[in-house]
Parts: C-alpha cells; structure tokens; sequence
C-alpha cells in the first residue's frame, strides 16, 4: 500500500479534476491518467497493466465527477438535452468496444493523431473561427455516429469524451455554454460503460495488488472522487457566470495542454 501522502495528492488531484469537469464539461482523465500512472506503478501494480489500469480507474474517478457536474449543469436549463438523447446510444457501444480496442490498438499512434486534431480544435477557438452560419447538428442517425467515435476515443485516452464533444457542437454552432453543459452530462453514460468494459476485460487478472477489480483500482477512485464530486458544481457555477470569452481561452488553453501531453506520450511511451 502507498504512503498516505499519496492519497492526499490524489484528492488534490480530485479538487482540479472536478473544476475542470464542471466549467468546460470534460472529465479531467487527461490529467488524471498521468497522476495514476505514478500512484499505481508505487502500489505494485505489474509494468505491462499500469496504464490501461490508470486509464480504467480514470473512468471509475469519471463516474463520479461527471454525475456531479451533470446534475448541476441540468440546473442550469442550458442543457441540449436532444443531442445528449442522439448521441446516447453511440456513446454506449462505443464507450464497451473502446474499453476492449484499448488493449489491442497501438495506442501512441492514436494519441499522436488525435492530438492533432486536438491542437486544431484549440487553434479554431483561440482565433475565433467562425464556423458557416448555416452548419447545424447532424440528425438522430448523424449524433449517434458521433457519439460512437467520442465513445471510443473517451475509453481508450481515459477522458470524458469534452475534448471532442465541446468543438464538435461549436463547429455545429452551438454556443459555448449550451456545448459545455451538454458535454458534462454525456460524460457519465460513457464513464459508466467504459468503467464497466475496463473491470469486465481485466476480470481474470490474477497478479494485481489489492483493491483492484478488473483494470480499475477503487481506492484511488474514492480518495479523487471524493474531492471532484464536490468541486464539479463550483466549475459548473464558473460556466456560467463567467464571460464565454474568459471560458473558451481556458477550455483552449486545456486542449493544447491535453495536445502536448499526448504528443509526449507519443514519442516518450505510453
């Protein structure tokens, strides 16, 4: 068992986590997955699952956070609450079939492909891209092939799914706090599924320390999320009290620092 040092890091670790998910509706997975690495590799957690099992309890941590957030975003009324519906089922399925491609698919390509993508998304809202006046949201059939891809892509990286999602619905021209609350409240359907694939994939592992079910490690889950579920509303409040402008600089300040800690694990190993 770690030091109890390390717990009180991981609850500090919890209190940005849940800012985060609350103000740009993302789950914080990208700076927590770094985090768990270094804690779980102290646990004696086996080299060859440290990451997909830092990754899975990310997810656990993002049960919690998004729940939190996304309930005091329904508050708020700003909720797209037909795009969570059309993207819900995609969501889903592709939150289990991530969870399970994650064990399989070279994983520093993907990270360094998508962190360009990332890098694009923070590139447009830094420079107030304009999308087209007349680029609207896709039908049920559209947000349903989105939602899979955003499922996907949450399970393998660890993360909520807001990195894509939130310039996803700007680029559909929806406005900044309207994609925001959206993204939180998708980000708990994809947690509980992803979670759910990572403990269901790991179930068989036999040399895990203690505390571990499948890939997800549940006391670092409580010593997070007991800080996060308490900090998401407060980030959620910022969401809509603070000027879009002061929010899209730090929701793309997030993105390139999301990009370039991808890029590093790419070329350094994940």
């Amino acid at each position: 068992m770690a030091d109890p040092i390390y717990f009180l890091v991981l609850a500090i670790a919890g209190i940005f986590s849940g800012l985060f998910a609350g103000l740009l509706g993302v789950g914080g997975g990208f700076m927590l997955v770094p985090v768990l690495v270094f804690f779980l590799t102290i646990t004696g957690t086996p080299e060859l699952h440290v990451v997909h099992a830092s990754i899975g309890t990310s997810m656990g941590v993002i049960v919690l956070t998004s729940l939190s957030s996304a309930h005091a975003h329904l508050k708020t009324d700003t909720v797209q609450k037909h795009v969570v519906f059309g993207m819900v089922p995609g969501l889903l399925i592709g939150a289990l079939i991530g969870s399970k491609l994650a064990l399989l698919l070279p994983t520093r390509e993907l990270a360094f492909v998508f962190s360009c993508f990332v890098l694009f998304s923070a590139y447009q809202i830094v420079f107030n891209k304009k999308p087209k006046p007349t680029r609207v949201l896709p039908n049920q059939v559209g947000l349903a092939s989105v939602g899979s891809v955003v499922g996907i892509l949450s399970a393998i990286l660890g993360a909520g799914g807001g990195f894509i999602s939130v310039p996803f619905m700007i680029w559909c021209n929806v406005p900044m706090r309207q994609a925001v609350s959206t993204s939180a409240v998708m980000g708990f359907p994809i947690a509980v599924f992803s979670c759910a694939g990572y403990v269901f994939n790991g179930w068989q592992l036999q040399d895990m320390p203690n505390g571990f079910i499948g890939y997800v490690y549940w006391p670092a889950i409580l010593a997070i999320g007991s800080m996060s579920v308490l900090f998401a509303p407060i980030g959620a409040k910022l969401a809509h009290t603070l000027p879009v402008h002061k929010v899209k600089t730090i929701f793309a300040l997030l993105l390139v620092v999301i990009a370039l800690t991808m890029i590093y694990k790419a070329f350094s190993g994940f």
